[in-house]
C-alpha cells in the first residue's frame, strides 16, 4: 500500500512538473513575466524564490495538478511599465506557443522515457502463445497454444518481426482498431516448422475494443507448461502422490494444453459443490502414469472453487528486449506517436458509441498500476510513466475550453477572424467545458470503483 502511494505521488509530481515547466520555460523565452510556478493546488507547503527572480516556486497541498501564473491584465491591474511583460499583450504566435508547450513537454518526456526503457532493456514474455479460449479468434484460426509467433503480416504484405508478446499484443491492438485482418507467421512447438495463421480481426465489433480485447483475440497470456511446482504437504496433490516436476498431459481424458487451462479446470470442479475425483495423466521421468486426484472445496472471495494445494505452471519464457542509441530513440518516438494516435482513436470511438466508456480510467486505477509497475521493476515503472505522460499530453490538447487545447482553439479562431472570442462566448464555452470535464471525471471514478470492488 505504501509503495503504491509513493509511486503514485512520484508519478504525479514528475508529470505535473514537466507539464508546467513546458509552459514556464516557453513563457520566459517569449518575455512573459511568470509570477508563480506551482505543483499542486490549495495551501502552499513549500515556497522558494531565487533572489532577483520574479517567479515564486511552490509545492501545494492538493497534488492533482498544477499551474503557472503569469502577469496578465485580465486577472489584475498591471503597471504600465510592465505591460509588455503581460501574457495578454504577447503576439498570437507567442501565446499559442506558451499554451502548447505544456502538452508537448509531456509528449517529449514520453519519448525520453520510452527511449530510456529501450536503452536499459527489459525482460518481456516471449511471443509463445498460451492456449486460446475456444471462442477466440486465435482458436478459430487453428492455434492451440505453445506456438511461437515470429512475425505479423498485414493484408498489404507488410511483414513486421515480433520480438516479444508485448510486441504482438500492441500490433494486434492497432490492427483490431483499424478492422484489419492479419497473418501470424507461427513456429510450431513440436516440429519447428513455420506456418501462417489468419486472424480475422475484422470480425470484432467496434465495442469489443475494451480491456478484454486480447481475451477475444486469444493472446491474453503467455505460454506456461502444465508442470507442477511445490506441493503442499497434506493437501490433495500430495495425498494423490503427485510430485514437483510432474507434467500433466490429460485430465479426465481431455488434453491439458497449458497451466492456465489446468488451473481453470481444477477451480471449476468446485463450482457445484464437493469436487469429484479427477483422473490425471502425468509424465514423470519419461513414464506416463494415471493418478486419481480429489480436489478440496475452497471459497475464494465469494466463489466456490476446487483446490489441490500445488503450484501449477512452469516459468514463462522471457526475452531481453534492448535497442541501441539511435534505434532506441527512434522507437521511443514511434511508440509515443502510436500511443497518441491510439488514444485519439479510442476517444473518437467512445464519442460515437463504438467503444465502451469503461476504457476511461481515473486516479485510483492509475495509482494501482503505478504500484504494480514499481513492484515489477524500474524499467516497467518508466514505461508506465511514459504511458501516462502520453495520455496527459494528448488529453490536454483536446479542444475543451478548460484545457490547453481549448485555449488553442480560441487562438485558431483569433487567427482566422482577426479578433478573439467575445467574453460572453468565453463564459459559455468555459461552463460547457467544465461540465464535460466533470462528467468524464465521474465516469472515471465510477470505472475505478467498479474495477476495485468487482
Amino acid at each position: 500500500m505504501m509503495l503504491t502511494l509513493i509511486a503514485f505521488v512520484v508519478a504525479l509530481a514528475i508529470l505535473i512538473a514537466v507539464h508546467e515547466y513546458g509552459h514556464y520555460r516557453v513563457a520566459v523565452a517569449c518575455g512573459v513575466k511568470v509570477l508563480r510556478f506551482s505543483i499542486g493546488f490549495g495551501k502552499p507547503l513549500w515556497q522558494w524564490q531565487r533572489p532577483g527572480s520574479p517567479t515564486e516556486f511552490v509545492v501545494s497541498a492538493i497534488p492533482l495538478g498544477g499551474y503557472v501564473r503569469m502577469l496578465d491584465e485580465r486577472e489584475a491591474p498591471v503597471d504600465p511599465s510592465e505591460r509588455h511583460l503581460a501574457f495578454n499583450n504577447q503576439p498570437l504566435r507567442s501565446r499559442a506557443a506558451i499554451v502548447a508547450a505544456g502538452p508537448l513537454a509531456n509528449l517529449l518526456l514520453a519519448v525520453a522515457l520510452f527511449a530510456s526503457v529501450n536503452w536499459i532493456g527489459v525482460q518481456e514474455p516471449a511471443a509463445v502463445l498460451g492456449a486460446p479460449p475456444e471462442r477466440s479468434l486465435a482458436y478459430e484460426a487453428g492455434l492451440r497454444g505453445g506456438e511461437q509467433v515470429m512475425s505479423v503480416a498485414s493484408d498489404d504484405g507488410e511483414v513486421t518481426p515480433v520480438r516479444s508478446l508485448e510486441d504482438l499484443r500492441w500490433m494486434l491492438t492497432q490492427a483490431a482498431l483499424d478492422g484489419q485482418d492479419v497473418y501470424l507467421n507461427v513456429q510450431a512447438k513440436a516440429s519447428g516448422a513455420q506456418k501462417p495463421y489468419r486472424l480475422q480481426l475484422s470480425k470484432l465489433k467496434p465495442d469489443d475494443a475494451d480491456a478484454k480485447l486480447m481475451e477475444r483475440v486469444g493472446v491474453a497470456r503467455p505460454w506456461s507448461a502444465a508442470v507442477l511446482g511445490e506441493v503442499e504437504p497434506g493437501e490433495a496433490a500430495a495425498q494423490a502422490g503427485l510430485q514437483k516436476g510432474d507434467e500433466v498431459l490429460q485430465l479426465d481424458g481431455q488434453n491439458v494444453p497449458d497451466a492456465f487451462q489446468l488451473r481453470e479446470r481444477i477451480r471449476a470442479s468446485g463450482a457445484a459443490g464437493a469436487p469429484p475425483v479427477q483422473t490425471w495423466q502425468i509424465r514423470r521421468d519419461g513414464q506416463v502414469l494415471n493418478v486419481d486426484v480429489q480436489p478440496r472445496p475452497f471459497v475464494d472471495g465469494e466463489t466456490a472453487v476446487g483446490r489441490v494445494g500445488a503450484y501449477i505452471g512452469a516459468p514463462v519464457a522471457v526475452v531481453q528486449v534492448r535497442y541501441g542509441l539511435w534505434e532506441g530513440l527512434e522507437k521511443g518516438a514511434v511508440r509515443t506517436w502510436e500511443l497518441s494516435s491510439l488514444t485519439l482513436r479510442m476517444l473518437g470511438k467512445m464519442l460515437i458509441g463504438q467503444a465502451s466508456l469503461q476504457n476511461i480510467s481515473g486516479p485510483l486505477t492509475i495509482a494501482e498500476y503505478a504500484g504494480k509497475s514499481a513492484q515489477i521493476g524500474f524499467t516497467q515503472y518508466l514505461a508506465f510513466l511514459g504511458l501516462i505522460s502520453v495520455s496527459l499530453g494528448v488529453l490536454n490538447l483536446l479542444p475543451l475550453p478548460v484545457l490547453d487545447g481549448g485555449h488553442l482553439m480560441y487562438y485558431l479562431w483569433e487567427a482566422v477572424t482577426g479578433k478573439p472570442p467575445t467574453t460572453a462566448w468565453l463564459e459559455r464555452l468555459q461552463k460547457g467545458g467544465i461540465a464535460v470535464l466533470v462528467l468524464m471525471m465521474c465516469v472515471a471514478f465510477f470505472n475505478d470503483l467498479t474495477r476495485l470492488l468487482g
